[in-house]
């Protein structure tokens, strides 16, 4: 057991992580090899997600899971094609933090699919330690650890270390997401890619250009599957028509190229009596779409949100004191506060960090009703 001072120096070490202005890709890892020092584990991996709908958008693997990638994809179908109390989506939307997987199950992990049917047979895992990463009411990924047979399963004071780090990490994390700007995406945008898996999780059918927008939506994620996000996508669809859950799957997500992406599923129904085909659509994100999820990783407060969005639809400082009943002063605090956040210093830079370089360069162009931009 780490003593109390390693439990503080490491979670100072995160929280100091957390601002340092990193990538998603250096914060996890540094981050996982911080915590290392407080929980040891064999293994870990991290997942972000669209806080939103709480669908996977990236996994990275560290210890031994490094290099294991042949069952990535029975993962997803296991974590978002199947109900169970333990999974990330169903412990963000129940509250909980962090759990140990040992005491959760009464010391039977067996009792758990994923335990018991995935990780204990493949991995030769003995234990969990799963946390949520979470700032105030919204979830940025989910963080697992794992112990081998014969190691000491994970203690409620591990699991409470692990749960006081959620809300850094979960900054951390956001930040990440706003860290590298790519001065122009180098994807040329194009219409709707579709995908149609099949019952037996096979690729049947692909649109012509959905092999490079896969490519580019999973090229940041360390785990070697190139179908992982799209299996989970495809685990929750089927579930959806299960009538499971009462939310289509759906996700955004910035690709490596620097586009920002939306990615849904559906199943489908055939008149022949097939059953479990699912068609994954792989689109250009609409301004409306990014922009909540870009405003939410600078961490505004709710005030500040109210500010961003009038400053984004071109109100002056006088008529946003007007319509929030302040005077043009806390406005101006307010501005203050949004562009310190935001890294900017005016309302022109603040509109080109929302909109990132994707829409930017395109904010004189016209839109169409659906609100993506004209073809060039």
């Amino acid at each position: 057991m780490a003593t109390a001072l390693t439990v503080e120096r490491v979670r100072s070490d995160v929280d100091v992580l957390a601002r340092a202005g990193l990538d998603v890709d250096e914060f996890i890892g540094e981050a996982i090899s911080s915590l290392t020092r407080a929980v040891p584990h064999t293994a870990a991996c991290a997942a972000t997600v669209d806080p939103n709908t709480l669908m996977l958008t990236s996994a990275r693997k560290y210890g031994s899971l490094l290099g294991r990638n042949e069952h990535d994809d029975e993962f997803g179908m296991i974590e978002y094609g199947m109900v169970e109390d333990s999974s990330f989506r169903e412990l963000a939307t129940s509250g909980v933090d962090a759990v140990g997987m040992h005491h959760l199950t009464a010391g039977d992990t067996g009792r758990s699919h994923r335990m018991g049917e995935f990780m204990s047979p493949l991995f030769d895992f003995a234990d969990e330690a799963r946390l949520i990463v979470r700032d105030g009411d919204q979830v940025w990924g989910g963080f697992a650890f794992f112990r081998v047979a014969g190691e000491e399963p994970f203690t409620p004071a591990e699991v409470d270390i692990l749960r006081s780090v959620s809300q850094p990490l979960a900054r951390g994390v956001r930040t990440g997401l706003l860290a590298s700007v790519i001065a122009e995406p180098q994807t040329t945008p194009m219409g709707p890619c579709v995908l149609i898996v099949g019952s037996d999780n096979q690729m049947i059918q692909m649109s012509a250009g959905a092999e490079e927008r896969v490519d580019d939506l999973l090229a940041g994620s360390n785990s070697g599957a190139a179908t992982t996000v799209i299996t989970a996508l495809v685990g929750a669809a089927r579930r959806y028509g299960r009538g499971e859950s009462n939310v289509p799957p759906r996700l955004r997500v910035r690709g490596a190229s620097g586009m920002w992406l939306v990615v849904h599923a559906s199943p489908l129904s055939n008149a022949d009596g097939r059953v479990g085909e699912v068609v994954v659509t792989i689109e250009e994100a609409r301004p409306p779409e990014i922009v909540p999820l870009v405003v939410a990783a600078f961490g505004l407060t709710a005030r500040e949100r109210d500010v961003t969005q009038m400053v984004l639809q071109g109100v002056a400082t006088k008529d946003i004191a007007a319509t929030l009943h302040v005077s043009a002063y806390t406005v101006q605090d307010h501005l203050k506060s949004i562009f310190d956040k935001a890294g900017v210093r005016s309302r022109r830079e603040l509109i080109a960090r929302v909109y990132f370089d994707q829409y930017a360069p395109r904010m004189n162009e016209p839109l169409l009703p659906s609100g993506t931009f004209e073809p060039r």
